[in-house]
């Protein structure tokens, strides 16, 4: 049984035994073994039982399809449900106070925040296309910064 993970001989060895054992109980008593009563019979260690199991799994991919979003028909995959960590209100709040605080600026000013930060280009760049020098475009920058963050803090 060789895969994309590769494991020891004898883990692979104990995930053999184990699932027999597994079967063999099922048959014999109708129900599923835990892991104290295969601990028991085969003699290893609750870890070693676990890790073979564990081992022994299919690997899935994360773009393989968990299940599908009945509304619109679209498959939702392991990768959509790993949750970013991230505080998705306070990310919205973020981008509406930028907005406004954009919203305010005139013109020459919202190019230049608009060329810098969502068009990630360099402070030469943004001073051939406006024909200003470069320190100009900091100095500018810099004052928007200030300003706008003056208004957030208040």
């Amino acid at each position: 049984m060789t895969g994309p993970i590769k494991v020891s001989r004898s883990i692979k060895e104990l995930g053999i035994k184990i699932r027999e054992l597994q079967k063999e109980y099922l048959n014999k008593k109708g129900k599923e073994i835990n892991i104290e009563e295969i601990v028991k019979e085969l003699k290893v260690s609750k870890e070693d039982i676990i890790l073979a199991l564990e081992a022994t799994k299919s690997v899935e991919s994360i773009e393989a399809s968990a299940y599908s979003n009945n509304s619109d028909d679209k498959d939702i995959n392991l990768l959509d449900k790993i949750s970013s960590n991230k505080d998705e209100e306070e990310i919205l709040t973020n981008k509406i106070a930028i907005n406004e605080l954009i919203k305010d600026l005139d013109k020459r000013e919202q190019k230049i925040i608009l060329l810098r930060f969502f068009k990630e280009k360099t402070q030469s760049e943004v001073s051939k296309i406006l024909g200003i020098t470069q320190v100009q475009v900091s100095r500018i920058e810099r004052k928007i910064l200030n300003n706008m963050k003056m208004k957030l803090i208040s």
